[in-house]
């Protein structure tokens, strides 16, 4: 026997498909949902209206067959006018199943005809808001494992001594220190050679990640902006704006902070000892001076996060 689902809408005999519905809708009255659904499947068999899918698929959708239901709602809502109400219904079985994206599409064909239908209306605000509590959600956890990633200890990974104790005497101890630092920066400071540059190289690429990655896109500056802030809630401003050119320091050392355009001792704070290393030809020495003329002050270089 040919399914229901299967003939055109509107195919066969409404003649003969009344006395079947007639039946069917006499089923439902009296509460015996079983009999109508059967009445409903002769009723198509005889003249696949639209109408009756409708009534056979909300019959179905109340006695809990979801995915008879949807066939039949899908089989009337992808046609150019389909009822109000199975667009509805179907979206409200797409949302019991999760299927949001299918969901919200049902609901806006209708507000997009009947822009103040209350119904629609109203489930399509229940769609968006659980769409967008998921969202937020699944947000909230890449940045959670993002962040957990990053704040994974350098002594955690496969890397020889050599590289392991390079890092450890400029205090980088995490992936997210890495990021803020950039290859020159690193072979700036003693002892790190490229063999140990590639082995850190391969530590980040395996998750994605590069040296500097944290100083593209204006980042750094904003990590600079975020220290000044809170050197200003532990400092006088009238120390942190403080004039670099009043500092005694070598020649070498002044010409190193000209490099970094740092114009007071606030702006000079927020940079870290590895900017100052990768700067060329500033060394150990310079280094020195700059920290003890910023301690003079109560100040120090900006830490790696």
């Amino acid at each position: 026997m040919t399914s229901p689902t299967t003939l055109p809408l509107h195919a066969g005999d409404p003649a003969k498909a009344k006395s079947h519905i007639d039946r069917a809708q006499q089923c439902e009255r009296s509460g015996d949902r079983d009999a109508a659904i059967e009445a409903y499947r002769q009723a198509l068999l005889e003249h696949h209206a639209v109408e009756t899918v409708f009534a056979l698929a909300r019959l179905l959708d109340r006695v809990g067959e979801d995915d008879e239901a949807m066939e039949l709602y899908e089989r009337i809502c992808f046609g150019k006018k389909p009822p109000v109400n199975a667009l509805i219904n179907l979206a409200v079985l797409y949302e019991d199943m999760n299927e949001l994206t299918r969901a919200e599409r049902c609901l806006r064909r209708i507000v997009d005809e009947y822009p103040t239908h209350p119904r629609a209306r109203m489930y399509l605000k229940d769609v968006m808001g659980v769409t967008e509590m998921r969202i937020d959600a699944d947000a909230q956890q890449q940045e959670v494992r993002k962040n957990l990633m990053l704040d994974t200890l350098i002594s955690d990974f496969e890397l020889s001594g050599r590289a392991r104790n390079c890092l450890k005497r400029v205090d980088i101890r995490t992936l997210r220190q890495l990021l803020q630092i950039t290859e020159a920066e690193l072979l700036a400071f003693k002892n790190f050679g490229e063999s140990s540059i590639s082995e850190i190289k391969a530590v980040l690429a395996a998750r994605g990640l590069r040296l500097g990655q944290a100083l593209e896109g204006g980042q750094d500056q904003a990590y600079r902006q975020e220290y000044l802030d809170y050197l200003k809630t532990q400092h006088d401003e009238s120390v942190l704006s403080i004039s670099v050119s009043t500092m005694e320091l070598s020649v070498r050392a002044k010409k190193a902070i000209s490099l970094l355009e740092a114009k007071t001792l606030g702006e000079l704070a927020c940079r870290t000892e590895a900017e100052l290393m990768g700067l060329k030809n500033f060394g150990l020495t310079s280094l020195d001076e700059i920290k003890a003329q910023l301690a003079v002050h109560g100040l120090s270089l900006r830490p790696l996060e």
